[in-house]
């Protein structure tokens, strides 16, 4: 039963994602459903310090002690799925992707203050690796975002010239893909916790770095209206039914 707001997502935000690929929901997120994500946010960046203090490293795979984490797929057995589940996301996914929704990834973005890492100009798309319909990234701010504590900066298609998944290249120094060399800067997503930018697969973004004294933490749920495969055949991540020919299962 669809029980969310029906305004929340208006026709001209609806128009917007169709024609440019992406719209921003300011403090939509209900507040018992941001004080939640960050107690688990907390909880998994403790426990990535206790396992790097262990080690006596301050490092571990991508994530870097104080300085950034990437929490991937890790919502089974928290309260997350309180949220991933919601009214609000539902919405969301009906408004951009239609009848048919899957959790596909989720995932913790954290920038550590003065040190947060930037990231380079790409499409989502170009790591699944095999042909997909586009899928959305749900871009959920924890904390005020701006362009001093390292926001997203979105290209809409109209500026980029095509919603086509591009060549990238590998980045030898950070083995980010790279998929934009214009000088286009982007538009700068601005608005406080609790707010969401859903932009398509195939927007070209890119983030800069955390210049603040502050955390910047993003909770960054990705949606597909079908289950994504690897090249081998195999499920590329999660393909848990959401909404499947326009009945919510979740």
């Amino acid at each position: 039963m669809n029980t969310a707001a029906p305004e929340l997502i208006p026709e001209n935000l609806r128009r917007q994602f169709r024609e440019e690929g992406w719209l921003v929901l300011p403090g939509v997120v209900p507040p018992e459903h941001l004080a939640m994500m960050r107690e688990v946010c907390s909880e998994m960046i403790a426990g990535y310090d206790a396992e790097m203090d262990a080690a006596g490293v301050t490092q571990q795979g991508i994530n870097i002690k104080g300085s950034r984490y990437f929490i991937a797929n890790r919502h089974q057995g928290t309260r997350l799925p309180e949220f991933i589940y919601s009214d609000v996301m539902e919405q969301v996914c009906r408004a951009t992707l239609g009848d048919n929704a899957y959790l596909f990834w989720e995932q913790f973005v954290v920038k550590g203050p003065e040190k947060g890492a930037k990231f380079s100009w790409h499409q989502d798309s170009a790591y699944v690796g095999t042909p997909h319909r586009p899928y959305i990234t749900c871009w959920v701010t924890l904390d005020d975002v701006s362009e001093a504590n390292g926001t997203v900066y979105l290209l809409p298609y109209s500026r980029h010239g095509t919603r086509e998944v591009v060549p990238h290249k590998q980045n030898p120094e950070t083995n980010d893909l790279e998929g934009y060399f214009g000088d286009d800067p982007g538009d700068p997503v601005i608005v406080p916790a609790g707010s969401i930018a859903c932009f398509s697969s195939t927007v070209l973004h890119r983030s800069g770095f955390n210049r603040t004294p502050n955390w910047r933490r993003v909770y960054l749920p990705q949606y597909s209206a079908e289950p994504l495969l690897r090249p081998d055949g195999k499920l590329a991540a999660f393909a848990e039914p959401f909404i499947v020919d326009g009945k919510r299962v979740r």
